[in-house]
């Protein structure tokens, strides 16, 4: 498969797309919001399956790519990674198992296998892992980190049925929680969530004037909104599949929200 690094700094800038009608270059950019704990392989293959396109990306850099499209997990020293990266990698692992019947990744490995399938360049669009924890650690206000590890401890121990309610409640509420985030973590939210959203919105711009205009984004659907209004700010129209309608997808006479 071809793994193309979608941003000015990576490979890509060595690739020259084909050059494609101006009907393309005018289609929207479908952005898909999923949950990294949920199995959600069957509605992404409905989706992408029938959507013409010229690429697919994903939110995953070139580092974790290999970890989690590979058949085995990527080599790797746990001593490398942040105390907090570990603590909320092994509680996606547990809520996996427990929620959503799926292991964290899932949702990338079923879009790179569409790609796959399909013949279709996968780009990776996400900023790379250990330059982002280092930004995050380097600006985080040491009562952020205690309250980053203090939650991903806790959850480790709170059932499942309570973890589930709260995703029901992300669901029905997602502008709510993501402002609670911000409420409670500020530079989480900044570094996690906004500067990654316009590192990603120059990256799919990029493919995009290098002529793969028709690209389905497949990302964390705390990015669909801000992603979705950068690109607007670039002059890239979109289309929504947030997780809540993804989640319920049955087949694909499903279609997206209408652009914003």
């Amino acid at each position: 498969m071809d793994l193309a690094r979608g941003g000015p700094k990576g490979d890509e800038r060595r690739r020259r797309w084909p050059s494609v009608a101006a009907a393309a270059l005018g289609a929207p950019v479908l952005v898909i919001g999923t949950a990294h704990v949920i199995d959600l392989a069957g509605p992404l293959r409905s989706v992408l399956g029938d959507r013409p396109l010229d690429g697919i990306a994903v939110e995953l850099d070139a580092e974790r790519a290999p970890a989690v499209l590979g058949p085995k997990p990527a080599g790797g020293r746990a001593r490398d990674v942040p105390l907090f990266a570990r603590l909320w990698g092994l509680l996606q692992r547990r809520l996996g198992a427990e929620l959503g019947g799926g292991a964290p990744g899932a949702e990338m490995r079923a879009a790179a296998d569409v790609a796959r399938a399909r013949g279709l360049p996968l780009f990776l669009i996400d900023d790379p892992i250990r330059a982002t924890l280092a930004r995050l650690l380097a600006t985080m206000p040491f009562k952020e980190r205690v309250t980053l590890v203090a939650g991903a401890v806790v959850g480790l121990f709170v059932p499942a049925r309570v973890v589930s309610g709260q995703l029901e409640h992300y669901v029905d509420e997602p502008t709510e929680m993501i402002a609670e985030l911000r409420r409670a973590s500020p530079t989480i939210a900044r570094v996690l969530i906004d500067e990654r959203n316009e590192h990603m919105a120059d990256r799919v711009a990029t493919i995009r004037a290098r002529g793969a205009g028709r690209l389905a984004v497949v990302v964390g659907d705390a990015h669909v909104t801000g992603l979705r209004i950068a690109l607007g700010q670039r002059g890239v129209p979109t289309e929504g599949l947030p997780f809540r309608d993804l989640r319920g997808l049955r087949g694909p006479s499903s279609s997206p929200s209408s652009p914003r």
